[in-house]
């Protein structure tokens, strides 16, 4: 049985969730783009996203792999065809004790052969709750 989009987003969100690292590359195609968030920013300056096993997995261990817990609450979800926006917030404990809730809309496309070629995240750095 092939996974639909929605059950590899929800398995990409459970793994970063619980932070299992080969896993959550695992869903993703050789090919495949995250920009998290999309367009230029922090985690991105170019603005063109992380493109290839490598560039996520580099992605990965600068961001996921850098937050103590990471939570996902999705309020909304839009599936069409091989693609699901999910709109929701995103709860992370940060090292040293504090909190951060992302505000956004997730999107995900799929290959309709399991996995995964875009994650793409819309989200304002300047909308971040901190704690």
């Amino acid at each position: 049985m092939t996974l639909t989009v929605r059950d590899l987003a929800r398995r990409s969100q459970a793994a970063a969730g619980i932070k299992d690292r080969e896993t959550w590359l695992g869903l993703f195609a050789d090919d495949a783009v995250v920009e998290d968030p999309v367009g230029p920013s922090l985690l991105d300056p170019a603005g063109k996203g992380h493109r290839g096993a490598g560039a996520i997995a580099a992605f990965y261990d600068a961001v996921i792999g850098r937050v103590d817990r990471l939570g996902f609450e999705i309020e909304r979800s839009y599936l069409c065809g091989d693609e699901i926006a999910d709109v929701g917030v995103i709860h992370m404990d940060l090292p040293g004790g504090s909190t951060a809730v992302v505000r956004g809309v997730f999107t995900y496309r799929s290959n309709g052969s399991g996995k995964l070629v875009a994650l793409r995240a819309f989200w304002e750095f300047d909308a971040v709750e901190f704690a």
